[in-house]
C-alpha cells in the first residue's frame, strides 16, 4: 500500500472468491474508515486524510448525497465542497484506497437518507422501489454521476476498489426487483470494481443482490451473527462495512459516548478473526446547513438529530485526536511492515472576542426578500410550492398565514411538520409541533392576522416512512373545530441568495430599539491575524440558525446537547467576519 505500489501493473483488482480478499492475487484486508466530503470544509480534507493515513487506515469509504449533487431536478453540482473527483483525486495521492457508496439512498443521518426533496413533490412516489417516478430520477442522477467516478476505478488506475449497492435494503425491503435494478444501473454505466452490499444482522436476510458480497454492520460483537454471515456466505471475506465507532445525538437526548475501552477489544477480536472492517465513523465532521436528519424508529414522533456529527468518533469533529485514535493506531501498526507515518500536527484554535450584536431586523420586515408568495385555498407542504423553478422548497421556514375573526383554541390536528412559532398579529402566542397540538388563541376584535412560522426540522433518514417526510403544514389546521381556509404562504428556505439580500438591506435597527421575535441579529466577529477555528455558543440564546459569512453553520437549540457549534477557520477571514 505504498505509494511506490500505486504504479504497479494493475492485472486484477479487489476480489472476494476466496475466505479473504485477494488484490493483485495477494491476500489483501481492508482497513477503512469512514470520512464524508460534503461533512469536512474541503480545506480540511488533506489534513483529516493525512491523520487516516497515520492510523494505519489503507481504506477510504465515503458516501454520495444526491440531495446537495442534485439540489434541483436536472441541475447538477459538483463544485468546491461537493467536487468528489478532487477527493477521490487526493485519496488516491495519499495512497488511500476507496470504496465509494454511491446510494442513491445513503441514510447517514442525512436529510431524507441523501434523497433530494423534489422527488416527494409526486404524492404518489415510492422511494427506494422501482417506481417508475423513482427509477427515472435515480438514472438521471446515476447519468451524471457515474461517469465523473467510473475513471477513478482501480482497473483505470485510480483508487475505487469496491463499490457498494444501495445501503442496508434488508431493513426497507419494500420491492424484490429494486435492488437488482440499482446493481444494474451501476454496472450498466461502466461499474466493473467488486460490488457489496451491507445490513445489519437482520437486514442480511432480505438486502442481498446476486453478483455482490453481503457484509455486516454492528457495534458489539455477536460470534453468531459472524456465524449467519458465514452459512449465507460460505468461502467468502467477511468484511464489517459499519463498525460503529460511536453513535448520533438527537435534540433533547443525552450525548453518545462509546468509550474506547469498550471499543478497542471489539476491533482486536474482528482483526483476529481474519475480518476486514470499515469505521463509520472514522471522522464525522459536521451536518452544516440544514441537511441533519431525523430519527423515528420506535418513538412516538420523530426526534432530530444535532448539528455536530462528531459521533464520539476517533478523529474529532474538529479534527482532534482522540483516546480511541491512539489506541487503534497501536492496534492497526502490527498488521504493517512499515512504521506509520507520523502523526500529522493538530489545526490550531483561537478562543476571540465575544461578539456584540448591533442591528436587527424583524421577520415582518423581510418577508419582501423572499420569492412571491403564494395564495392558496388550502395549506400547501414546502415541496409543493411553486418556488425554486418549480422544485419546490427543501429546507428551513414556511410562513403561512390566514385570517382570524374570533379567539379560541387552534387546533394542528397533527399536520405541522415539524414544529411552528405561532403569532395573533405579529405577537407570539406559542408553539405547537408534535407534542402539543393546541393552543388557545387570545380574544381580540374584529380581523386579526394569524401566521404560523413553521420549521422543517430534519426529515426521517431511516426507517420505513420515508415517503411520509413531507414538511410545513401538511394538511387542515381548526380554530374552534372549522377548518381554516384562505392561506398566504411565505417560503423562506435562508439559501445564500436571500440571506444576501437581507445584509444589504436598509431596514435593519440598532440594538437601541428593542427587538421583536423572530429576527435575524447582525453582528462582527473581528480577526486580526490568521484565522483559527473556533466554537460559537449562546448564552441565553434558545433556538435558530447561524451564518457566518453567509455560510450556514447550522441550527442551536438550547434543549442540547449540542451547546457550541463547529466554526472553521477557513470559512473566516482577516477583518471584519458577518455573524
Amino acid at each position: 500500500n505504498r505509494p511506490e505500489g500505486r504504479r504497479m501493473s494493475r492485472v486484477e483488482g479487489l476480489r472476494a472468491n476466496s475466505s479473504q480478499f485477494t488484490l493483485e492475487r495477494k491476500p489483501f484486508c481492508v482497513l477503512g474508515g469512514s470520512i464524508h466530503y460534503f461533512r469536512v470544509p474541503r480545506a480540511y480534507w488533506e489534513d483529516r486524510l493525512l491523520k487516516m493515513k497515520a492510523c494505519g487506515l489503507n481504506t477510504l469509504t465515503t458516501y454520495v448525497p444526491w440531495n446537495l449533487h442534485e439540489p434541483e431536478r436536472g441541475v447538477f453540482n459538483f463544485e468546491d465542497q461537493l467536487d468528489l473527483e478532487a477527493y477521490l483525486r487526493l485519496a488516491a495521492s495519499l495512497g488511500l484506497w476507496v470504496i465509494l457508496r454511491p446510494g442513491p439512498y445513503i441514510c447517514a443521518e442525512w436529510d431524507l437518507g441523501g434523497l433530494p426533496s423534489w422527488l416527494l413533490r409526486d404524492h404518489n412516489m415510492k422511494l427506494r422501489t422501482t417506481y417508475p417516478g423513482f427509477t427515472d430520477a435515480v438514472n438521471s442522477f446515476f447519468n451524471q454521476l457515474i461517469k465523473k467516478v467510473a475513471p477513478h476505478q482501480y482497473s483505470k488506475g485510480g483508487p475505487i476498489i469496491a463499490v457498494q449497492v444501495e445501503n442496508e435494503y434488508g431493513s426497507y425491503a419494500k420491492d424484490k426487483e429494486y435492488m437488482p435494478f440499482i446493481k444494474e444501473a451501476l454496472l450498466s454505466r461502466g461499474i466493473t470494481e467488486l460490488l457489496l452490499t451491507s445490513d445489519n444482522k437482520e437486514g442480511l436476510k432480505l438486502g442481498g443482490v446476486k453478483g455482490a458480497l453481503e457484509t455486516i454492520n454492528f457495534q458489539k460483537l455477536n460470534p453468531n451473527d459472524i456465524k449467519y454471515l458465514d452459512e449465507i456466505q460460505p468461502q467468502k471475506p467477511k468484511m464489517v462495512m459499519e463498525y460503529w465507532s460511536g453513535w448520533f445525538d438527537l435534540w433533547g437526548d443525552l450525548h453518545h459516548v462509546y468509550t474506547a475501552e469498550d471499543m478497542i477489544p471489539v476491533v482486536t477480536e474482528i482483526l483476529k478473526l481474519d475480518m476486514s472492517i470499515n469505521l463509520y465513523m472514522f471522522h464525522g465532521g459536521t451536518n452544516f446547513g440544514f441537511m441533519s436528519g431525523a430519527f423515528a424508529v420506535g418513538k412516538p414522533a420523530p426526534k432530530s438529530m444535532v448539528t455536530s456529527y462528531d459521533y464520539d468518533a476517533p478523529l474529532s469533529e474538529a479534527g482532534d485526536y482522540t483516546t480511541k485514535y491512539h489506541l487503534l493506531r497501536n492496534l492497526f501498526s502490527l498488521y504493517h511492515t512499515q512504521p506509520l507515518p507520523e502523526l500529522p500536527s493538530l489545526q490550531e484554535r483561537r478562543a476571540y472576542q465575544p461578539v456584540v450584536i448591533q442591528q436587527h431586523l424583524s421577520l415582518w420586515d423581510c418577508l419582501h426578500f423572499t420569492d412571491k408568495p403564494l395564495k392558496s385555498e388550502r395549506p400547501v407542504n414546502m415541496e409543493n410550492l411553486p418556488v425554486n423553478n418549480n422544485n419546490g422548497q427543501s429546507y428551513g421556514y414556511t410562513l403561512y398565514e390566514t385570517t382570524i375573526t374570533s379567539e379560541g383554541s387552534l387546533n394542528s390536528r397533527n399536520n405541522i411538520r415539524d414544529r411552528a412559532l405561532v403569532f395573533v398579529d405579529k405577537h407570539f402566542v406559542g408553539v405547537l409541533d408534535y407534542k402539543t397540538q393546541e393552543l388557545a388563541l387570545p380574544e381580540g376584535k374584529g380581523k386579526r392576522t394569524l401566521s404560523l412560522l413553521v420549521e422543517n426540522c430534519g426529515r426521517v433518514n431511516y426507517g420505513k416512512t420515508l415517503d411520509e417526510q413531507r414538511k410545513g403544514l401538511v394538511g387542515d389546521i381548526e380554530l374552534n373545530k372549522r377548518i381554516l381556509r384562505d392561506f398566504i404562504i411565505h417560503s423562506l428556505d435562508m439559501k445564500p441568495g436571500f440571506v444576501n439580500r437581507l445584509e444589504s438591506s436598509g431596514h435593519w435597527m440598532s440594538m437601541r430599539q428593542r427587538p421583536s421575535f423572530p429576527s435575524f441579529f447582525q453582528a462582527r466577529l473581528y480577526v486580526n491575524s490568521f484565522p483559527k477555528d473556533t466554537f460559537i455558543k449562546f448564552p441565553g440564546w434558545s433556538k435558530g440558525v447561524v451564518f457566518i459569512n453567509g455560510k450556514n453553520l447550522g441550527r442551536y437549540w438550547s434543549i442540547g446537547p449540542q451547546q457550541t457549534l463547529y466554526v472553521p477557520g477557513p470559512w473566516l477571514h482577516r477583518g471584519d467576519n458577518q455573524v
